[in-house]
């Protein structure tokens, strides 16, 4: 084979092997969580004994830090352990939502929509399309990456294209679009949690919904579909060339008529659903509005979205199941969630260990007092606004070089970085945005990132040497689009001062 990819230079190598050494000295990321609950306990003592403090900006209360080196401190560690864990608002969220979501996995409805999806469009909306189906695979949590990544390679070589061309879309799609969507999925109910626990540090009765970034998410699925696409076309192929690869064109396989059956059955599943829940939010009476505030953005459709959406995945995959025949009785049903279930077992040691280190961080005071003092720093030397915001998106981004999981990483940011610009005016929604756009814009060149070998894996069929070096050479021009263009509307959406999800503004009230 002929073709090789290389890094533009030694300094892209260099830097390349930097990110790659420092990813890989980092421990697992529930040892950090246990490491840094440990720090936060030694740094409260000596914070304590130094009488550090502040004063709270909304109340004038002094703010003084808490050791948890005392018997006291031991006393409510070891009482509060399994409180701190099965309360962490993420744990719930994601448990049960990822249970429908099972279901409907679990039935082939997800891996026959994204195939019809893919399958229809026209020839000139090929890449749009792929690009655009692996910004939606996102709902499903990570199935994008084992389905549509090679499906996307496969069906470029298939009408005559590059296949690493239609692997880079779709895996642009799937793990740079991460935070774009059109509708929620398991992320969002993740990374709310987690915004709330950090909210509540400032206020105590601070709700973060899940569905508070789901304006912007809607706008950003076709702009990040169109500027992918512009990518792939424009930079990519003509870089790649002709393939002249040993892999040869495999046929793709149409659906079958039990899978066509199925999708109709699905449809009609959905549109009853919908239906039903336009009959239950729609009037002001709905049974799923709050009569006190009977408001659409106060209404119980909303504070339940994460009930919503196990519903909807649950009837619509049962739906699909009983037409293409793939679910024959309530046993597989309930296989399916398990089978969900139980790629959960490391995220569950995660939250064990996460919960406790935002719980320490709340109860010593420590990152209250850190947000004060790190929001009065910035006042005095005028660094706020767009300038903010676009270093805290470069901030983000860089540390997800070094650690992959999403939540895990806010999980550590949040506690500082959502408190610190409440005290600055921004709503904890606003913050888990830019957030987002950091994270998702440089998964794609993230080494650490979890399905970043199995994407080395999936190249290497089609071309036998490739490497690290050679994913981020071919995706690095994704990052740079997408973080550009991702900044540009995020600044727009400043400038308007629009709400990026329901009732949730930009600045705090």
């Amino acid at each position: 084979m002929k073709f090789k990819l290389k890094l533009p230079g030694n300094l892209m190598n260099r830097f390349l092997d930097i990110i790659e050494r420092g990813g890989n000295v980092l421990p697992h990321p529930a040892s950090l969580f246990a490491l840094m609950a440990l720090t936060v306990v030694v740094i409260s003592g000596i914070a304590a004994a130094f009488d550090m403090s502040a004063v709270h900006p909304g109340t004038g209360e002094i703010i003084k830090s808490v050791s948890l080196l005392t018997g006291e401190g031991l006393r409510r560690m070891i009482n509060e352990m399994v409180k701190n864990f099965t309360g962490f608002a993420p744990l719930g969220t994601v448990l049960v939502a990822l249970m429908g979501i099972g279901v409907a996995e679990g039935s082939g409805l997800i891996g026959a929509g994204l195939r019809l999806m893919v399958l229809s469009a026209p020839s000139h909306l090929l890449t749009f399309t792929i690009v655009f189906a692996g910004v939606l695979s996102n709902m499903a949590s990570e199935i994008g990456y084992v389905l549509l990544v090679p499906l996307g390679a496969t069906i470029f070589l298939a009408v005559g294209r590059h296949p690493i061309a239609g692997l880079a879309a779709a895996f642009a799609g799937v793990s740079g679009g991460y935070s774009a969507n059109l509708v929620l999925g398991t992320v969002d109910p993740l990374l709310s949690g987690i915004s709330q626990e950090a909210a509540q540090i400032i206020n105590t009765s601070y709700l973060v919904n899940p569905a508070c970034n789901w304006y912007f998410m809607v706008a950003s699925t076709f702009i990040i579909a169109a500027v992918g696409t512009l990518v792939t076309e424009k930079i990519i192929e003509p870089r790649l060339g002709d393939y002249d690869g040993d892999e040869k064109a495999a046929p793709i396989e149409p659906l079958s008529n039990d899978e066509k059956r199925g999708l109709k059955y699905a449809g009609l599943a959905l549109f009853v659903f919908t239906a039903l829940m336009i009959w239950a939010v729609g009037p002001e009476n709905g049974v799923l509005r709050n009569p006190a505030r009977p408001e659409f953005i106060q209404s119980y459709f909303l504070k339940g979205i994460v009930s919503i959406i196990f519903l909807v995945a649950l009837v619509v995959g049962v739906a699909y199941g009983i037409g293409a025949r793939t679910i024959k009785n309530d046993e597989a049903v309930a296989n399916s969630m398990g089978k969900a279930m139980s790629t959960l077992g490391l995220y569950i040691v995660l939250v064990f260990f996460a919960a406790q280190f935002v719980a320490y961080f709340q109860w010593t005071n420590l990152g209250l007092i850190l947000a004060v003092k790190g929001a009065g720093f910035l006042k005095a030397i005028n660094f706020e606004g767009i300038p903010l915001i676009m270093v805290f998106i470069i901030v983000a981004g860089f540390i997800n070089l070094f650690m992959g999981s999403a939540s895990a990483k806010w999980a550590i940011m949040a506690p500082v970085f959502i408190p610190m610009f409440m005290l600055l005016g921004y709503t904890p929604e606003f913050t888990q945005v830019a957030y987002r756009i950091g994270d998702s814009t440089t998964n794609i060149i993230a080494p650490m990132m979890t399905y970043f070998a199995l994407i080395i894996a999936f190249m290497q069929r089609y071309i036998k040497n490739a490497g690290i070096g050679t994913v981020v050479a071919t995706m690095l021009p994704y990052t740079f689009a997408f973080w550009i263009t991702w900044s540009i509307v995020l600044i727009i959406w400043m400038l308007l001062g629009l709400p990026v999800g329901p009732g949730a503004n930009i600045h705090l009230q």
